[in-house]
Parts: structure tokens; sequence; C-alpha cells
């Protein structure tokens, strides 16, 4: 009974240096600015595929950043016209950027043949490179933020600005001391466990990880709920519980 109950205490002892340290891993990181991140004043541009991706995916970081005080900007590569809703989804973009305090001035949507909104379809990665470059230097951008090698989902747009995200930098035609930060792919169970992916998070955490606060969250919540044309069942499943909802990781190429 003697060695059941140290056990129990040793048990008990792990559970609360578990917690704490979690709880004080959080609070350091929602207080204060990341380690490598441009400080306040920074120029972000966030550069996605689709209308809803902003929300749907990079919720955490948008509001953790304009948290940070960067100003935040919006490159998106389509209308997100698969299904003939283009003109909708832009609508719902805006006023999703809205919630997510990024004003219509800073959103840049673009409309052509070039990138279609389409999984099948494989965007030239010379003609996203070229667009991206653009923007960043008319802008005069600090940082890029954008998909990672999986594109979070796998879907072949995400990865194309991943693609040109890389090439860049590489080539390094990138304005000096521009840097670009990448959204981490998960697996599918991690993808699913919203908060209780946390200590995972903390424990993997390798650049920059925002955390949001339940308000933050109801914020993101509110942002993705603009995106109308958008909420199918499954989404409003994914909306409760998928970690990009409430919990971003980060990478610098």
């Amino acid at each position: 009974m003697e060695v059941v109950g140290l056990l129990l205490c040793v048990a008990a002892a792990a559970l609360t240096w578990g917690f704490l340290w979690v709880w004080d891993s959080w609070e350091r990181m929602k207080s204060s600015e990341q380690a490598g991140l441009p400080g306040g004043g920074s120029r972000t541009l966030l550069v996605t595929a689709h209308p809803d991706d902003e929300a749907m995916f990079f919720a955490p970081t948008v509001l953790g950043l304009v948290r940070l005080r960067h100003q935040v900007s919006l490159l998106c590569f389509s209308a997100g016209n698969y299904y003939n809703q283009g003109e909708t989804r832009k609508k719902e973009l805006l006023q999703s950027c809205d919630v997510l305090g990024i004003p219509p001035s800073n959103v840049m949507i673009i409309d052509n043949r070039d990138f279609p909104d389409d999984p099948g379809v494989r965007w030239d990665t010379e003609r996203v490179a070229d667009v991206l470059l653009r923007h960043v230097e008319a802008s005069h951008i600090n940082l890029v933020v954008t998909f990672d090698a999986g594109g979070v989902s796998g879907h072949s747009n995400h990865v194309a600005l991943y693609a040109a995200a890389r090439t860049l930098h590489a080539q390094g035609k990138l304005p000096k001391g521009c840097l670009v930060l990448t959204l981490q792919s998960v697996n599918l169970l991690r993808k699913y466990l919203s908060l209780l992916d946390l200590p995972c998070s903390l424990l993997c955490a390798r650049d920059a990880l925002f955390v949001l606060s339940r308000r933050e969250a109801a914020q993101a919540q509110r942002a993705m709920s603009c995106h109308r044309s958008q909420l199918l069942w499954f989404r409003h499943l994914y909306v409760l519980f998928s970690r990009y909802m409430r919990i971003n990781s980060l990478h610098f190429l």
C-alpha cells in the first residue's frame, strides 16, 4: 500500500509539474514578443490561396500578430470560384478580415486565369513567385506568412504558395531582412484535438507559436462565420475541433 501511495504521489507531482509548465509556457508566449519575430510596427503579409484560408487556418497567427502590433496585410491568390461563388466569397473575405483586424485597404484578391481555385491545377511556381515578390517590394514587407510544404490540407494551391516563397528565399530575391514563416502541417489526429494538442505544440514548437484566448477564439469563430457560403455541416465540426482555430505552430524558412 505504501508503494502504491508513493507512486500516486509521484504521478500527482508529475501531472502538477506538467500542468504548471504548460501554463507558464503559454502565458509567456502570449504576453511577450516571441524570439525571432520582427517587433511591433512590422509589416506582415499573409499569403493565402482562397477566401476562408485566413480564418480556417491562420486566425491564431493573424490575431497574435495584431496583438504584437504588426501591420498585417493579406494577399489572396484566388477568388475561390471553384463553384462559381467568386463574387460572394470576395465579400465574405473582406468581412472576415475586418473581424480579424485586417482593414479592407490591406486586402488584395487576385482573380485571374493564372491561379484558378482548383486542386487539380498546379499553379506555376515562377508566376506565383513573381506576383508575391512584387507585393513584398511594393509594401516594404518585413515578414511573409504562408503554408508549409504540406499545405495543412494537402491542397495543391496551398502547396504552390509554399513553393513560390521557398524559391524566392532560396534564390535570395526577397528584400534584405524579409523573413518567411510557414504554418506547420500536423497529422490527422493532432489536427482535430483543438486545445488538447497544446502540450504537444509547446513541446514541438521551434520558431513561433500562437494560442488564442477564449475571447480571441470567439473572434476567430466570428471571422469563420463570415464565410457563410462555405459553412457546410462538416465545417461546423471543423470550427469546433480543429487545432488551427486555436493554435498555430510556425517555422522559419
